[in-house]
C-alpha cells in the first residue's frame, strides 16, 4: 500500500448523525418559543453532546494512539484552525458593523442620540471592567500553561489550564448576573438587540472555549499531550486568545465608548 503524508479518515457515521442532531436544535427552539414544548430541544442538546463525544473520541484515538496526525497533518490542522478563527473574526465584524452603523449616525426614531432615549447603559467600571480583568488574567494563565507544556512541566500545565477554566466559568457567572441587572432587554430597539447579540454571542464563545479547555485539561491529565505533540491544546489556546481580544473590542466600543 502506498503511504501518503495525508491522513485519509475512515468511514464514520458521526458527521451525518451530528448534522441531524444539530438540526433538531433550531427546530426544538422554535417549538419551545411557539408551543412551549421543550422535549425536542432537550433531546437535541443531549444527542448532540453524546454524538460529539463519540466523534471526538475517534479523533483522539486517531491522533494519540494510532499516530495518524503526522507533522504534515498537523500543519493542515493548524491552517484549518487559523481559517476558522478568521471566519469568527468576520462573524463578529458583522456585529460591530451593525453597532457602529446605528451609533455613529443615530436616527430620529431613537432620539438622534446614542444611547437612545430611555436606555440606561450599564456602569462601565463595575462588572464589565471586572470581566475584562478576568479574561486578561485567563489569557496570562493559558500562556503560562502553554509555555509549561513546551518545557515539559506537566503539573504547571495542569495548574494553568485549571485556573483558565475557572476564570472562564467565573466570567460566565458574572455575565449572567450582569444580564439580570440590565434595565433594558433584547427587544428594546436597536441598542438592546445589538448589545445582547454581540455580548451574548461572545458569552457563547466563552462557554465553548471553556468546554474546549476542560477537555484539554482531561486529556492533559491522561497524558495525551507532550512537548512535541499538543496540537489540540494549541487550537484551544488560539481560540481562547481570540475570545480575549474580541472582548477587549466589545468593552471599549460598547461598554465604554457607547455609554
Amino acid at each position: 500500500m502506498h503511504r501518503t503524508p495525508f491522513h485519509l479518515v475512515e468511514y464514520s457515521p458521526w458527521p451525518l448523525f451530528c448534522s441531524m442532531s444539530i438540526m433538531s436544535l433550531p427546530v426544538g427552539m422554535i417549538l419551545y418559543i411557539r408551543m412551549k414544548e421543550n422535549y425536542t430541544l432537550i433531546y437535541g442538546v443531549l444527542l448532540t453532546i453524546f454524538i460529539s463525544y463519540l466523534w471526538w473520541r475517534d479523533v483522539v484515538r486517531e491522533s494519540t494512539y494510532q499516530g495518524h496526525h503526522t507533522s504534515y497533518v498537523i500543519k493542515g490542522l493548524k491552517l484549518g484552525m487559523s481559517l476558522f478563527i478568521l471566519s469568527e473574526v468576520c462573524f463578529f465584524f458583522a456585529f460591530f458593523w451593525a453597532y457602529f452603523h446605528s451609533s455613529l449616525a443615530p436616527s430620529v426614531e431613537i432620539g438622534a442620540v446614542w444611547p437612545p432615549m430611555g436606555i440606561t447603559p450599564l456602569p462601565v467600571f463595575q462588572v464589565p471592567l471586572l470581566n475584562t480583568c478576568v479574561l486578561l488574567l485567563s489569557g496570562v494563565s493559558i500562556t503560562w500553561a502553554h509555555h509549561s507544556l513546551e518545557e515539559g512541566k506537566y503539573k504547571s500545565t495542569l495548574m494553568g489550564l485549571g485556573i483558565t477554566c475557572l476564570l472562564g466559568a467565573y466570567f460566565l457567572f458574572l455575565q449572567f448576573g450582569e444580564y439580570q441587572e440590565t434595565s433594558f432587554s433584547m427587544s428594546d430597539g436597536v441598542y438592546g438587540s445589538t448589545f445582547f447579540m454581540a455580548t451574548g454571542f461572545h458569552g457563547l464563545h466563552v462557554a465553548i472555549g471553556t468546554t474546549f479547555l476542560v477537555i484539554c485539561f482531561i486529556r492533559m491529565y491522561l497524558m495525551h499531550f507532550s512537548k512535541t505533540h499538543h496540537v489540540g491544546f494549541l487550537a484551544a489556546a488560539w481560540y481562547w486568545h481570540f475570545v480575549d481580544v474580541v472582548w477587549l473590542f466589545l468593552y471599549v466600543s460598547i461598554y465604554w465608548w457607547g455609554s
